[in-house]
Order: C-alpha cells, then sequence, then structure tokens
C-alpha cells in the first residue's frame, strides 16, 4: 500500500519568510515503548511537544515569556499520520517547523524522521493566543507573537 506524504500540511502565505524550525535527536526510551518494543502511538504528541518547546526558545516564545506576557496558547487542533513504527533504542529526530501566519495563530508543523533518514511520523498543531486570566481568545496578534515575526522577517531565525 502507498502512502500520500504530504511535505507540508499549511499553505505558505506567498512573501512570508521560510519557516522557522528546530531538530531534536532522541532515542526511543524504554517506557515510551509498548509490549513489542514500538513506540506506543500516544507518546507522538510528546514528542511534538519536545520539540515545540526547543522552538519556542529559539523564537522568544518559551513558557516563561508567555508567562510574563499574560499569555496562553492551547492547541485547538492536533493531527498525526503514522507511516513507518519506532523501535525501542531507536534513534531519531524530531523536526518542528514554525509556519508563517498572519493571524494570531501559531501553525507547527513536525516531522519524526527514523535514523536512516527515513519519514516515521508527522503532524501539526493549531494554537490559539488567549489571555493567561480570563481565556478570552486574542483577535490581534499579541506583542510577543509581533516581535518573534519582526525577528523572523529580519533573519534571525535562518
Amino acid at each position: 500500500m502507498k502512502t500520500r506524504r504530504k511535505k507540508s500540511y499549511f499553505e505558505r502565505v506567498p512573501g512570508a519568510p521560510e519557516p522557522v524550525y528546530v531538530e531534536v535527536k532522541r532515542r526511543v526510551r524504554f517506557n515510551e515503548a509498548d509490549p513489542m518494543a514500538i513506540m506506543w502511538h500516544g507518546r507522538y504528541p510528546l514528542l511534538f511537544e519536545e520539540a515545540s518547546e526547543e522552538l519556542g526558545r529559539r523564537c522568544g516564545m518559551s513558557y516563561g515569556e508567555y508567562l510574563e506576557a499574560g499569555l496562553r496558547a492551547p492547541i485547538i487542533s492536533l493531527h498525526i499520520d503514522y507511516f513507518q513504527s519506532l523501535f525501542l533504542a531507536e534513534e531519531f529526530t524530531i523536526r518542528a517547523s514554525l509556519i508563517w501566519h498572519d493571524g494570531a495563530r501559531i501553525n507547527t508543523e513536525f516531522h519524526v524522521y527514523k535514523q536512516d533518514g527515513s519519514l516515521a511520523t508527522s503532524g501539526y498543531t493549531i494554537q490559539l493566543f488567549t489571555d493567561h486570566l480570563t481565556g478570552e481568545p486574542c483577535m490581534v496578534s499579541p506583542e510577543m507573537l509581533e516581535r518573534c515575526r519582526s525577528r523572523w522577517k529580519a533573519g534571525e531565525f535562518h
């Protein structure tokens, strides 16, 4: 069975800067594998979060910076496509890419590569900014995101 693999989940905005990305290298841990020594499917969102956290640090949107700004960014959509299994003790790389969007949201694509470079899993998350105290959605992009975008346009992330 041939599986169709999307190169990207989000449309690219014409004239927008290239995605910002980070890569995190890992190994499948004992507590992440099922009795067949295959990484359990429910662990992949945690891998996405691990890479997303690193991406946030790189872009000036770490958890500490969210707290200081009085913001939250809950995930409103999570999607995962599974192509190949990862096995106990296997090394792999998680690539998280921040995709430009003009709204008050964060679009992140994830690709998990096996040690041989083949694609094991891909997916995405969409996060919306909300006020930390009220939970109300931000209708305009918060200052923290605008700072990130300014640095992004200036080429600081490439």
